[in-house]
């Protein structure tokens, strides 16, 4: 239990001030409810956000967002933004899982068109893409094709084959960092990720085919192409076993170098080298290379998912309207532009569980959103509501463009598989009329949605604060699990 100093500044922040830790060079902002506080208080992510708070260059404030709980070095749901220039960047403000994220594809099918195939449906998704821990896909890339995933991303893998040419304006950075560079990635990690292109993995990413249960802001839900009781799909994934490779070749290079930079630290999970020196430079590149990966992956498995639909419903995936309405990450480091202190400075936004949220008029929102503002898209777990959220004015100017990205933890994996047998989450859930297709019985348990907070409580907190506005709720049919 946490028992640090936390103040509280109105319903929805609060403070961890200054003075709380020695080295802390800014605040604490802290994103939640009183209903949501117990749970955070239950982990030590708190006292992260207090250490992330020493990280030379950080500016304005270390922020947690309401489903913020306990990670490596940085909590998941914490972000940082340094100085481009003078700043430090961190693998543990990226995480493991580089660039995982979500993506959200709309139908023009009606929930009842789904009712009459749902389980010969949830068998041809399961099918068609693969999922479990270390599970190898349908196409193994050469190295030669993996290198031009890794510095091109969703436009390399649109030109073979898998998608459309409309899909790479339908995502965040158009579905490809620059920076990338396939050299600074280890031949241990093209190895381990050359044969993943197109799974799911295992933990908390998922396939669910998602009915659209309510609607907030039918101005918005219109533009981003929503509607009540339409059919979804929701991709969550990341960079498999070659993101975690990257992360874990670059923690052991900065580990090293900290005190070559003379960088003093709370916490050694924090470690972390000057953007612009040689390791800072090398890692952002490694980063923007899985985070292009992990792009590519989720178009794969979109692609493998209009296939699966065109062959349950006997129609081209143009016919059925599976168009991307966008794809976002969660877990990364970006150069951005901002204003602070009036005036415009370059950044670096460490968002690890956090979602950029820009608002109306940014030019790197995709132009048919710009007037509007960027898709932000908040998945829950198996048995909760997942959302759709758009940008807004108020979280450029308060949290360098920042929401939240999920529920977040309450209960860990190994205390959930003391609890929870697979199969009884899955009869529970198939009683709610949710059909689960799954890997293993194992996976199923340590992510049942009782191990999550409140995903409605923690949108409500981002709703109110203004830094994300909600636009639709969509509920689970179908899951696929590693």
């Amino acid at each position: 239990m946490w028992t640090g100093k936390l103040e509280k500044l109105d319903e929805f922040r609060f403070l961890i001030p200054r003075e709380y830790k020695k080295g802390m060079s800014v605040p604490g902002l802290v994103f939640t409810s009183e209903k949501l506080l117990s749970a955070i208080k239950e982990d030590q992510s708190l006292e992260q956000v207090a250490n992330v708070a020493t990280i030379p260059g950080i500016l304005k404030y270390s922020y947690a967002m309401p489903d913020i709980h306990w990670g490596y070095g940085f909590p998941i749901g914490g972000v940082a933004a340094t100085d481009w220039m003078k700043g430090v960047i961190s693998p543990g403000g990226v995480g493991y899982d580089i660039n995982c994220g979500v993506r959200l594809i709309r139908s023009n099918l009606q929930v009842e068109a789904v009712e009459k195939v749902r389980e010969s449906l949830a068998d041809a998704l399961f099918e068609a893409v693969p999922c479990g821990v270390g599970e190898e896909g349908h196409l193994r890339l050469s190295y030669p094709e993996l290198d031009r995933v890794l510095e091109g991303g969703v436009p390399v893998v649109v030109k073979m084959g898998y998608g459309w040419e409309e899909d790479v304006n339908a995502c965040e950075e158009y579905g490809c960092m620059p920076g990338a560079r396939a050299d600074k990635v280890s031949s241990r990690a093209k190895e381990r990720g050359r044969g993943q292109m197109g799974t799911l993995g295992a933990g908390n990413h998922f396939l669910e085919v998602q009915r659209v249960a309510e609607v907030y802001d039918e101005v918005t839900a219109s533009a981003f192409g929503l509607f009540q009781n339409q059919v979804t799909v929701m991709i969550h994934c990341g960079s498999r076993g070659l993101g975690h490779q990257v992360c874990e070749d670059s923690i052991k290079v900065m580990r090293s170098a900290v005190e070559k930079y003379h960088i003093v630290l709370p916490d050694p999970q924090l470690a972390c080298t000057p953007i612009q020196s040689p390791e800072g430079k090398d890692y952002f590149a490694a980063m923007a290379a899985a985070a292009n990966f992990a792009w590519a992956n989720r178009q794969t498995i979109m692609h493998f998912v209009r296939q699966a639909f065109s062959k349950i419903f006997h129609q081209s995936p143009r016919d059925l309207g599976l168009t991307l309405i966008y794809d976002v990450a969660h877990n990364m480091a970006k150069r951005e532009i901002h204003r602070f202190n009036g005036k415009e400075k370059e950044v670096c936004v460490h968002r690890k569980g956090a979602t950029r949220s820009f608002g109306p008029n940014r030019k790197e929102v995709t132009e048919a959103y710009r007037s509007i503002g960027q898709p932000v898209l908040i998945p829950g777990n198996m048995g909760t509501s997942s959302y759709v959220l758009v940008g807004t004015e108020q979280s450029m100017g308060e949290t360098f463009g920042s929401s939240c990205h999920g529920a977040g933890r309450v209960m860990s994996r190994s205390r959930a598989l003391k609890t929870l047998r697979g199969q009884d989450v899955v009869e529970i859930l198939k009683k709610r009329g949710i059909t689960v297709r799954a890997k293993s019985w194992k996976g199923v348990a340590e992510e049942a949605p009782e191990v999550y907070k409140d995903v409605d409580e923690v949108v409500r907190v981002v709703h109110q604060a203004g830094i994300a506005r909600r636009v639709a709720r969509m509920v689970p049919l179908i899951v696929v699990k590693g």
